[in-house]
């Protein structure tokens, strides 16, 4: 099982830019080997707070159908999951608030690795970020 983060959608639906290929050649590999796909409620909190920030409304729509079609489930937040962040979030990682709960979330369905070109979360042992072609 892989989750896929906030910034893969994000290339996708977006303007040229190296990344976008990338996002694509990476998760029609993971489709064509089977691999289950997810995310959780925060990477959709993430598209919308992004688009709306930069002034660009109209991308959320195409960005959440995109996130919508390629994964199998979206995970739920739950209070659990605010609390583990919470530990996260105050380790030497220095992860941000929102790579903690994705962490939290990935750990409680027993998520190891993660499709994003973020390399924070390459800071966290025992996560395998995938990142390039």
């Amino acid at each position: 099982m892989t989750f896929v983060d906030s910034n893969i959608p994000m290339y996708l639906i977006g303007a040229d830019h190296p990344h976008k290929s990338e996002a694509q050649v990476l998760l029609e590999r993971l489709i064509a080997a089977g691999q289950r796909l997810v995310t959780d409620a925060e990477v959709l909190q993430e598209i919308l707070h992004r688009y709306a920030a930069i002034g660009k409304r109209e991308a959320i729509g195409p960005a959440f159908q995109l996130l919508l079609e390629i994964v199998d489930d979206v995970l739920a937040i739950e209070k659990a999951d605010v609390l583990r962040a919470g530990e996260i979030v105050q380790n030497r990682a220095l992860l941000s608030a929102r790579d903690s709960v994705h962490i939290a979330v990935m750990e409680r369905h027993g998520v190891r690795s993660i499709l994003s070109f973020d390399a924070d979360f390459d800071r966290w042992p025992g996560l395998k970020r995938i990142h390039t072609i």
